[in-house]
């Protein structure tokens, strides 16, 4: 079974679910938008991910710029929890499959966990 976190307002989101379907994947639809993501999940996707929280945000989110997020002292941390309050600056859809995770930018990512 697959795990999609999911915004529906996202066309790549939709077209990585899309995908999901149409490989036969079962599939289950986390909104993340809607559902807060805890903070031991995201720490676990960051993992899967091997990816920092800096490679994860969203840079281009009002949130991003209103919270100053760019500071040299912003820690890791400090972007997670950003993450966590403001789901928009997580970058999306994160799919995971066999304990292995892609962002789905662009949709086809999602073919390397299949």
């Amino acid at each position: 079974m697959a795990v999609i976190y999911h915004n529906p307002r996202c066309s790549k989101s939709r077209q990585t679910l899309e995908i999901l379907r149409e490989s036969n994947v079962e599939t289950n639809v986390i909104l993340y938008m809607e559902t807060p993501i805890e903070q031991a999940t995201l720490l676990s996707l960051l993992k899967m991910l091997g990816i920092t929280p800096s490679q994860l945000i969203r840079r281009n989110e009002a949130d991003f710029k209103r919270l100053h997020l760019d500071n040299d002292d912003t820690t890791d941390e400090d972007l997670v929890n950003a993450m966590i309050e403001y789901p928009n600056l997580m970058e999306r859809p994160i799919v995971v499959h066999n304990n292995t995770a892609v962002i789905g930018r662009p949709p086809e990512n999602v073919h390397k966990i299949l």
